[in-house]
C-alpha cells in the first residue's frame, strides 16, 4: 500500500506568519498604501537632498511651487473646477460674484496668494516628522524605564512608578500647551550665549519644531513605559528566563535576547496606534498658534487660516482637513492590521 504523504505547511517565524496575515488585510494594506505614498510626496516635495549637496536653494518638484511663494493679486483665487464642487463660490462677473478665477493654482490660493496644494504637499513633512520623533522618544524613553522599573522591581519599581503616575497626573495636552506658551513667551529676548538663546535658535532652525518635539517627548513615554513594565512583569519569571539565568546569562542578554524579541509585538502595535495622536496634537497646537512658525507650512496652521474664510472660500479649510484625515485614517488601519496580524493566538491561521 502506498504511503501517503502528510500535507504539512512549512514552519515560518512570528514575524513572517504576522506579514502574510497583515497583507491580507484590506483595510491595513490600504492604510500601509497611503503612508507610503505620503512619505513619497514628502520626500519628493522638492529637491533640498540634491540642493544641500550642491549648495544652491531647493527647487519645487511634485509641489507645483515653493510654499512661501506669494502672488498678492491672486489672493484668495481658486480654479474654476472648484465652482462646480462648491456652487457658493461665484465666479466674479456672475450674480453675486466675488471668486477669482485662476487655473494657475489647481486646488485654488490662500489669503496671501499662495498655492494651496504646494502648502499641503510641504505639510507632509511636517506630520510626517511628528509621527516619526513621537514612537522613537517614546520607544527610548518608554521602554528604558519599564525595562528598569519591571526587571529590576522591588524599590526600583515602586519609585519609578510613583513618578510615572505624578506625570500622569498633567493633562498631556494641557501640560504641552503651557510648555510651548513659556517656550515662546521667554525665550524671544534672550542673551546670546545662553541656553534660552540656544533653545530658541535650534527652534527657529526648525521652523519651530523642536518645542514641539520636546512638548511630545516629555509626555509621549509614560504609557509606553507601564506597557514594557507590564510585559516584562509578565515574562520575566517565565522557564525560558529563569533557563537563561541557569545557564549563566546576564542580565544585559536576558533582556536584549530574550525579554525584548518577545514584547516587540505589542510595542510596535500600541506606537502605530498612538501616532495619529501625536499627529493630530501637533495640528492642535498649529491650529491655535503654537505650533511651527510661520510662513513654514502646517496643515493644522492651514486649518486654522481657511476657519475664518470657511463660508467664502472652503478649500483652504477641507483639503487639508482632508489631508490630516487620510494619514490619521491610514495609520489607524495600520495599527488596527498590526494588532490583528501580532496577535500570537492567531499564528498559523488565515
Amino acid at each position: 500500500m502506498p504511503r501517503v504523504k502528510a500535507l504539512t505547511r512549512p514552519p515560518t517565524s512570528l514575524w513572517a506568519d504576522a506579514w502574510r496575515r497583515l497583507l491580507k488585510n484590506k483595510a491595513a494594506v490600504l492604510g500601509l498604501v497611503i503612508i507610503a505614498l505620503i512619505f513619497l510626496v514628502a520626500i519628493f516635495a522638492d529637491d533640498s537632498v540634491v540642493a544641500a549637496l550642491v549648495g544652491r536653494e531647493p527647487q519645487p518638484l511634485l509641489a507645483p511651487m515653493h510654499f512661501a511663494k506669494q502672488s498678492l493679486e491672486d489672493n484668495n483665487a481658486v480654479p474654476y473646477w472648484l465652482t462646480y464642487v462648491f456652487p457658493t463660490l461665484k465666479p466674479v462677473g456672475t450674480e453675486g460674484g466675488y471668486a477669482k478665477i485662476s487655473d494657475k493654482y489647481p486646488l485654488g490660493a490662500d489669503y496671501n496668494g499662495r498655492d494651496l496644494l504646494s502648502r499641503i504637499i510641504y505639510g507632509t513633512r511636517v506630520s510626517l516628522a511628528v509621527a516619526i520623533v513621537g514612537p522613537l522618544v517614546s520607544l527610548v524613553v518608554g521602554v528604558s524605564v519599564g525595562i528598569a522599573a519591571g526587571y529590576a522591581g522591588g524599590r526600583t519599581d515602586n519609585l519609578i512608578m510613583r513618578f510615572v503616575d505624578i506625570m500622569y497626573g498633567f493633562p498631556d495636552l494641557l501640560f504641552i500647551i503651557l510648555l510651548m506658551a513659556l517656550f515662546r513667551s521667554t525665550t524671544g529676548a534672550a542673551e546670546a550665549g545662553t541656553l534660552r538663546a540656544v533653545l530658541t535658535g535650534i527652534d527657529n532652525a526648525m521652523g519651530g519644531m523642536f518645542f514641539i518635539f520636546v512638548g511630545i517627548g516629555i509626555t509621549a513615554w509614560m504609557s509606553m513605559s507601564r506597557l514594557t513594565r507590564g510585559q516584562i512583569l509578565s515574562l520575566k519569571e517565565k522557564e525560558f528566563i529563569e533557563a537563561a539565568r541557569a545557564v549563566g546569562a546576564k542580565d544585559g542578554r536576558i533582556i536584549w535576547r530574550h525579554i525584548l524579541p518577545n514584547i516587540l509585538g505589542p510595542i510596535v502595535v500600541a506606537q502605530t496606534l498612538n501616532i495619529p495622536q501625536y499627529i493630530s496634537t501637533e495640528a492642535f497646537l498649529s491650529f491655535i498658534g503654537l505650533g511651527v512658525q510661520r510662513p513654514t507650512p502646517s496643515w493644522g496652521s492651514m486649518i486654522a487660516d481657511g476657519a475664518s474664510a470657511i463660508r467664502t472660500y472652503p478649500n483652504q479649510a477641507i483639503f487639508p482637513a482632508l489631508a490630516l484625515a487620510a494619514i490619521m485614517f491610514a495609520f489607524n488601519f495600520l495599527g488596527d492590521g498590526l494588532r490583528d496580524a501580532l496577535d500570537p493566538r492567531l499564528k498559523g491561521t488565515d
